[in-house]
């Protein structure tokens, strides 16, 4: 237990350190392979191969200071060091002496420890027990050896390859190259079969919105291509249903307009009495369920999308209001405006600010920009308000909710199942909470 509580810590971790989108999941997938075979194959080349050849070279060059010192030891005459340097320049090793000095005291190592390494364990088993110092970094080309001997200090120069596999790094060149080279590709590939599912969601989440993406065509692989022609034609199948749907209740909704019409005629050419002005209250009524039932229907599916001013789009929904007696007040943030369908957008405003203005006497609607860029419309009343626990209920077509906000409520309980579905439709949603005057408050939500 104690044991697989750290394994699960370090697997969240994991997965909260790994990339969440579609396009680094599969860069991750195809790039880590080839960085790793190449860090192996780099580790294997050097491993292998270059200290393999660099320690033979150091012994090579660590067993020719080991002749010379030991010749010069065996006779330190000026003409014996003499032919000694001579017998030395054929095998590309220079050699000097320095009478009277000592080894310098510091070190400078080289970049790649490895080097000084392997010049180091050659030498000392070479010229043990004569002290030594080299220095790997201050030639470019050369590596100093210094020996220390009673008379002074013999000095070797020597060629760096002599000492070192020189061209090595050329091959972790070529390796490094084909690393970007495949990485480039695969970026170039990844992002373009990445773009295709981008753009089948743009296309999705438009038609979420009422909105339709003309340019978008499949392409891409061939599973990319299938999905976005099931989601075409799932597109095209939604469409031909809600135009049905519309045409259907629009033909419904004149047909029963007819004996509508008729009825109302021989009302108004009867002689008025309390049973024919009863007749005629109930047939409005019938009227404006109708019309009710209509607009939940059919929505604003024709309507094209556009900028849409907020600022004007709450003036017009509280001067509407007005004139139908309500009181209504404006806290609008300037400046605010939003692609959307103007007369769906403007018939949710205008159900949420008429619900409002029938439960309360007093309305107000503000309006305020949101950090991550969409916009938040808020239509409050200082009504009796709703218990939390009917929130959702409030929603539900024809739902009348409870007598204290449905005295005397002319219709069918539409309104707020309409403006959610609308404000659904641009992507955004509906939410209700308690008002700062004491009712209900209803929030758009509408994204950038």
């Amino acid at each position: 237990m104690s044991l697989s509580l750290p394994l699960r810590t370090w697997a969240r971790f994991l997965r909260r350190q790994l990339p969440s989108s579609l396009w680094g999941r599969a860069l991750l997938i195809i790039v880590l392979p080839i960085a790793l075979m190449q860090v192996a194959v780099t580790w294997a080349f050097f491993e292998a191969h270059w200290e393999t050849v660099t320690a033979r070279l150091s012994e090579g060059l660590a067993g020719d200071v080991a002749w010379a010192v030991d010749s010069y030891l065996d006779d330190p005459s000026p003409d014996h060091l003499a032919e000694i340097t001579e017998q030395a320049q054929i095998m590309q090793l220079s050699v000097a002496l320095r009478e009277d000095s000592r080894l310098p005291t510091r070190n400078r190592p080289a970049f790649f420890v490895a080097l000084d390494r392997s010049l180091d364990r050659a030498l000392s088993e070479r010229l043990d027990p004569q002290p030594f110092w080299f220095d790997t970094t201050r030639y470019p080309n050369h590596v100093e050896i210094q020996v220390q001997v009673p008379a002074g200090v013999l000095r070797f120069i020597a060629p760096r390859e002599r000492a070192f596999a020189t061209r090595g790094h050329i091959f972790v060149l070529w390796l490094g190259g084909a690393t970007i080279l495949l990485t480039t590709i695969a970026i170039l590939f990844i992002r373009n079969q990445v773009r295709a599912i981008e753009r089948m969601a743009d296309a999705a989440e438009a038609f979420g919105k009422g909105e339709e993406d003309v340019e978008f065509k499949p392409y891409g692989a061939r599973e990319v291509r299938r999905a976005a022609s099931a989601f075409l034609a799932m597109r095209e199948r939604i469409q031909r249903y809600i135009d049905q749907r519309t045409t259907l209740l629009a033909s419904v909704s004149h047909d029963l307009r007819t004996p509508l019409t008729r009825l109302k005629l021989e009302l108004a050419l009867a002689d008025p009495s309390p049973s024919t002005r009863a007749m005629a209250a109930d047939l409005s009524e019938m009227e404006h369920m109708i019309d009710e039932y209509l607009a939940f229907a059919q929505g604003e599916a024709g309507e094209a999308a556009g900028m849409l001013d907020v600022t004007s789009l709450a003036q017009t929904a509280a001067g509407n209001a007005n004139r139908a007696g309500a009181n209504v007040s404006l806290d609008l943030e300037p400046g605010l405006a939003i692609t959307a369908r103007p007369g769906a957008l403007a018939r949710a405003l205008a159900n949420l600010v008429d619900n409002a203005a029938a439960h309360g006497k007093t309305v107000r609607i503000s309006s305020r920009a949101l950090r991550s860029g969409g916009i938040e419309i808020a239509v409050e009343d200082d009504g009796p308000g709703i218990a939390e626990a009917a929130y959702a209920e409030a929603f539900l077509p024809f739902s009348r909710l409870d007598d204290s906000r449905n005295q005397n409520r002319k219709g069918v309980g539409l309104g707020l199942a309409i403006a959610r579905d609308i404000v659904r439709s641009h992507g955004g949603d509906i939410t209700l909470d308690r008002s700062g005057l004491g009712g209900l408050k209803a929030v758009i939500r509408l994204p950038g």
